[in-house]
């Protein structure tokens, strides 16, 4: 069994989305009161107390712009959570956010969008097997089922 590494925003994406995201808007700190909140900057649930922001931000905009593909119309931008402040960034290599249903997208090396699979918790690596075994796929995103949120990207095995 091969556990592909997820992969968090980067750090100079997250410097940026502190700043200002990609919607434009001015970061708005908060405390995260309750907790439970998906960090797309550690992949790991915020703890109550924690400081956290809700960021727009586009995943294959900024891909696409490191390798110099288009991907049109499936440039899309939402909603990810983020420390307010810099963090160390995920904590290990298991596989996080997998407790629960997810959408794993496949995109081409161009950023062009071939497919997608419903996964339930525990069939991740079968999809990403299977993703990978098309040549032509580049690139996985990992998004949540109930709001199409990405949570993660997993890159092609080198």
């Amino acid at each position: 069994m091969t556990i592909r590494r997820a992969h968090p925003i980067e750090s100079t994406a997250l410097k940026e989305l502190r700043t200002a995201d990609d919607a434009g808007r001015r970061m708005r700190p908060v405390t995260d009161e309750e907790g439970g909140a998906p960090l797309r900057c550690c992949l790991r649930r915020s703890a109550p107390g924690e400081r956290i922001a809700l960021v727009s931000y586009a995943p294959l905009r900024r891909w696409a712009a490191g390798t110099g593909a288009d991907p049109g119309a499936y440039d899309e931008q939402g909603p990810a959570f983020i420390h307010a402040e810099e963090c160390g960034g995920p904590d290990g290599d298991d596989l996080p956010f997998a407790d629960a249903h997810r959408t794993v997208r496949r995109y081409s090396a161009d950023g062009r969008i071939l497919g997608g699979r419903l996964v339930e918790s525990g069939a991740f690596e079968e999809a990403f097997t299977e993703a990978f075994a098309d040549p032509e796929v580049a690139l996985l995103h990992v998004r949540a089922v109930e709001y199409g949120c990405f949570l993660y990207e997993v890159r092609r095995p080198r």
